[in-house]
């Protein structure tokens, strides 16, 4: 057994190309840890002097030296019985350090060791329920590049294993109640992960995602916080996914998105919803003044000017008629509902008012339900050259983009949509360059 465990180990440091990690036998009984320690004393320690004898040999070739450096040389025997307290403290420390290869336990260092090389662990007896836990996360600490832990199992512990994890996992659940489908999450099947995948594509569809600096300007234009929640929503949830397909071992996965790049987008998109939590914070009242920022064609403003502010808030809509006027005639998409409605809500603002004869109190009303029209249609244009961007500026194709998507849509997914869209339109082009040959 110990011939094994000495081969294996010194196999997983070549392995590994790492000679730095150790090792440690969970033995079956007292008597066997100071057997296999006795026997590793005679058979495998090797002292300085011998040490320096083999640094001086004759060059040897690459595998042969590799096979040399990796060898196991020093062990530790950590009995309760064996030495005294200071004795056995200063035998772990020299193998955090690196100085001891191996350590031969039996009851010892199961719980509370923390020693990061320890990156191999031989079980040799079965441990029970939460001592077992307790033992195999002895190799799981953060070590150099490793991403494992290994353990080899002479015991058969699989069973005890199973069943101590079940219990943990109930005991885990009536603890936590309704919060433990949010701790589930951990625990996710290849079918989720695709569909979160889907999810973060299709929010983030309209965005560039590849530039940090494009998206950064397009989400400074959202002043609406319920949807900046819901970019920093999938953007953080990108963050936690690939984490989860780490652990899965889904690793082909990983391709599906570029999570680095969304960690950066993520404090971007983060800080954008700081702001307008910030601002949301400071509006305490309403200043009627800005309020007015709304589109209104061919309307003519006659108010009776009885008070100076009136006057003020008549010139005010006055110059931001200009404005709207060329705002409204830039919009690419007359047909988009959103926009024919709003247009509408104009309309019946104004159309069943007698202008001439609107008071300060109906104008201040007024401003405040043009704003509501204003933002919307601010929000409308941003979308609309969210989307036209994505088609390379062709508006053609985001109106097409935007029918298909309005009524029975051929599919719930924008970005599946897109790519459709963007196959027909190469083919299209192909074609025509052919018949341009």
């Amino acid at each position: 057994m110990l011939e094994y465990i000495v081969h294996d180990f010194e196999n997983a440091r070549i392995a590994m190309n790492d000679n730095s990690i150790g090792g440690m036998v969970v033995c079956d009984s007292s008597d066997q840890a100071k057997m296999m320690f006795e026997i590793f004393e005679s058979k495998y320690a090797t002292s300085q002097e011998d040490s320096l004898l083999m640094a001086a040999e004759p060059s040897t070739s690459y595998g042969d030296k590799k096979k040399i450096e990796s060898k196991v040389k020093s062990a530790a025997l950590i009995l309760h019985d064996i030495g005294n307290k200071d004795e056995r403290k200063e035998k772990v420390e020299d193998f955090k350090e690196g100085k001891i290869d191996f350590l031969f336990v039996y009851n010892m260092l199961l719980t509370g060791f923390d020693a990061p090389r320890l990156k191999k662990l031989y079980i040799g007896r079965v441990i029970k329920a939460h001592n077992l836990l307790q033992t195999l996360t002895r190799v799981n600490r953060t070590y150099k590049n490793f991403r494992y832990g290994y353990v080899v199992d002479f015991a058969d512990i699989q069973k005890e294993f199973d069943k101590t994890n079940r219990a943990y996992f109930d005991e885990l659940q009536s603890e936590l109640g309704d919060e433990m489908q949010h701790y589930s999450n951990i625990f996710k099947s290849a079918d989720e992960i695709t569909a979160e995948i889907k999810q973060i594509k299709d929010v983030l569809f309209k965005y560039d995602t590849k530039n940090a600096e494009v998206f950064s300007q397009q989400i400074t234009q959202i002043s609406d916080r319920k949807q900046m929640l819901e970019i920093v929503k999938v953007l953080n949830n990108s963050r936690d996914l690939y984490n989860i397909i780490r652990l899965s071992g889904n690793y082909e996965m990983l391709d599906k998105l570029d999570f680095h790049k969304l960690t950066q987008l993520s404090r971007e998109a983060n800080n954008r919803l700081t702001l307008i939590n910030t601002k949301e914070a400071l509006e305490n009242n309403v200043d009627t003044s800005n309020l007015l920022n709304i589109a209104l064609e061919d309307v003519l403003f006659a108010f009776v000017k009885v008070k100076e502010e009136e006057m003020v808030l008549a010139d005010q809509l006055k110059d931001i008629l200009q404005k709207t006027r060329e705002s409204l005639g830039g919009n690419f998409d007359p047909k988009d509902p959103m926009f024919v409605s709003l247009k509408e809500e104009l309309e019946r603002l104004f159309k069943k008012k007698n202008l001439n004869e609107v008071t300060k109190e109906e104008m201040e009303r007024n401003i405040k339900e043009l704003q509501d029209i204003y933002n919307a249609s601010k929000e409308l244009e941003r979308k609309n050259q969210l989307l036209k961007a994505k088609y390379d500026n062709d508006a053609k194709y985001a109106r097409l983009h935007k029918r298909l998507m309005e009524k029975d849509p051929l599919t719930d997914s924008e970005s599946k949509l897109f790519e459709a869209l963007q196959s027909l339109k190469k083919r299209l082009m192909l074609r025509f360059y052919k018949t341009l040959k």
